[in-house]
């Protein structure tokens, strides 16, 4: 079992929050389908394999999160921080700059596809943009060259108002959300 992957996605999810609503000292509590809990720690477990699993790595990083814990119901984990584990994050986590910078974009009304892509030119010129013509999301960017970071970022424009969803690569592809034709642009 490989706990880092998931300790690092733990970390990203509560900083991501601590963005967009700011911090406060409180149980967070997260969900995960059982197949991004395996792609994450890099096991192959049933259900109740992995709650066993996630008792193991609650033990193995109890000093940074004050001890989860974990419940299943149909393959759909809740994985619950401490308040200590989300003070933690807040103290020791850089900021990552990609990320507030992301958020500030999206969170402005009237943010347009065009401040989505400068955004991400200014981080890498190893961008992907694909349009999706599913009802799922119309557009997904990421750094090829996992810089800064690997995530996926599904975008939505509704109106005035974008609204995103951020995976896994692995997760990603598990979710099949269909063809994404890539956008180039001169």
């Amino acid at each position: 079992m490989n706990i880092e992957k998931l300790e690092k996605n733990l970390r990203d999810l509560i900083l991501e929050e601590q963005v967009k609503l700011g911090y406060r000292k409180e149980l967070l509590r997260l969900y995960y389908p059982l197949s991004s809990l395996n792609h994450l720690l890099e096991v192959d477990c049933t259900e109740e394999e992995m709650l066993e699993k996630m008792k193991e790595f609650s033990e193995a990083t109890r000093a940074h999160f004050g001890g989860i814990t974990a419940s299943s119901q149909k393959e759909r984990f809740c994985i619950q921080i401490p308040p200590e584990g989300v003070e933690y994050v807040h103290e020791h986590q850089e900021e990552d700059d990609f990320l507030v910078k992301f958020i500030e974009t999206i969170a402005r009304h009237g943010c347009t596809l065009k401040d989505v892509e400068t955004l991400f030119a200014q981080y890498s010129d190893q961008v992907f943009e694909g349009s999706y013509a599913g009802d799922d999301f119309d557009y997904v960017f990421y750094f090829r060259d996992s810089k800064p970071n690997d995530y996926r970022y599904c975008i939505t424009f509704e109106g005035c108002h974008v609204i995103y969803h951020r995976f896994t690569p692995e997760d990603y592809v598990d979710f099949d959300f269909g063809e994404v034709t890539p956008v180039v642009r001169s």
